[in-house]
């Protein structure tokens, strides 16, 4: 059986805690965000305070950040545009011993559908 994107999007969402945007706004001081979106998606507008790490190249980065040190003790919000890198990332980051990553429903879209403040480059 092959499996799409979404299959494997549909998979990560069930091993992974999805929060939303009354959640994360909630959490914003006391949470890092990542944005696992393209650097140009990033620079066009982000969360406040996000770091951005592209999907594609999470895995290898995310130690050398010296904001992600403490794997056990961060809580981490993870995004993309609609949710499903974000998912993915997740899931990822899960695995390697991030424990408190969650990731935003519906990702940047919906936090801007919702008139939430965010940053341009």
């Amino acid at each position: 059986m092959t499996l799409t994107a979404m299959d494997l999007v549909a998979q990560a969402k069930q091993h992974i805690v999805e929060i939303d945007i009354t959640t994360a706004k909630q959490a914003l001081g006391a949470s890092l965000i990542l944005d696992v979106r393209e650097p140009v998606e990033y620079a066009a507008g982000h969360l406040p305070g996000a770091f951005n790490i592209p999907r594609g190249v999470l895995e290898f980065k995310i130690d050398s950040h010296p904001d992600f040190q403490d794997k056990q003790a961060a809580n981490i919000i993870v995004y993309c545009q609609t949710g499903g890198r974000s998912a993915l990332a997740t899931e990822a980051l899960n695995k390697i011993g991030f424990s408190h990553a969650v990731s935003l429903a519906g990702g940047f879209k919906s936090w801007t559908e919702n008139g939430n403040e965010v940053v341009a480059c």
